[in-house]
């Protein structure tokens, strides 16, 4: 009898466990999809291709980076692209594990990588990672570009799952892990502008200048796992702009001879 009732307890701990890849009905009401359907690459192909023949599998409802890509190679895109949203995703690495989510990615013969183009949410197993890391390396980073706020910074141990989002809207971005937002910043300012030159992104000046591009996963070697990835696209805001100031033609400039 007591065997009975701990396969039913079993059972009951079972069937109350979390659906993975899939919507609530209120984030369906809401505006969110599905980018990958906890069993197919449906959706997903290489960088630059037209199919998928990266080594990425789905296993135990996960996407998974088999660990065979490198710096050149290893990159799945979206089929479709964004121009702002709301992305959220969960991911494992394994250990020492290096990964990454990039977004505005641009798909053109001329750029052989994608991060030429697309910022990187970065995704790394700090504490085993065999090398010395820069800052602007590290978990959480707009890569190369912005530095989250380490004391907001809640990390499960490797192995287990984290939960992280980017938000873009217009302009104004936004890095989240697990539940709190570690990271804001305003793209496209002066001050955007003068990090972009400055440092690593210097000579790719296509760097973050797409205002809308396909979602990228990274494959740098390491294996590592997503699930739960989904999006909700936001509206475009648009910006007036006065053309006359009522007092001169500040802006305006004569156009031929006569």
């Amino acid at each position: 009898m007591i065997g009975l009732y701990f396969i039913s307890f079993l059972l009951f701990l079972n069937s109350c466990e979390t659906k993975q890849n899939v919507l609530t009905p209120e984030e369906i009401a809401d505006g969110w999809q599905l980018l990958f359907d906890g069993r197919t690459l449906n959706g997903w192909k290489d960088y630059n291709g037209t199919t998928l023949t990266q080594p990425w599998h789905v296993v135990d409802g996960c996407i998974q980076a088999k660990g065979d890509g490198s710096d050149a190679s290893g990159y799945i895109v979206t089929d479709k692209q964004y121009e702002n949203f709301e992305l959220s995703w969960d991911w494992k690495l394994s250990k020492g594990g290096n990964s990454g989510m990039l977004y505005h990615v641009v798909e053109r013969p001329q750029f052989a990588v994608p991060y030429v183009t697309g910022p990187e949410y970065q995704l790394i197993d700090e504490p085993n990672f065999p090398e010395p890391l820069e800052e602007w390396q590290k978990l959480g980073v707009d890569y190369a570009m912005h530095l989250p706020d380490k004391a907001k910074m809640k990390v499960n141990p490797q192995g287990e799952w984290n939960n992280s989002k980017i938000v873009f809207d217009n302009g104004h971005v936004e890095h989240w892990l697990n539940g709190v937002k570690i990271l804001e910043f305003e793209a496209w300012t002066d001050d955007w502008y003068a990090k972009k030159n400055s440092g690593k992104w210097a000579n790719a000046p296509e760097y973050g200048l797409a205002k809308k591009g396909v979602l990228c996963l990274q494959d740098h070697g390491y294996p590592a796992s997503f699930r739960n990835i989904k999006i909700k696209e936001l509206p475009r805001k648009t910006k007036e702009v006065t053309l006359f100031n009522g007092t001169d033609l500040k802006g305006w400039e004569a156009y031929g001879t006569e």
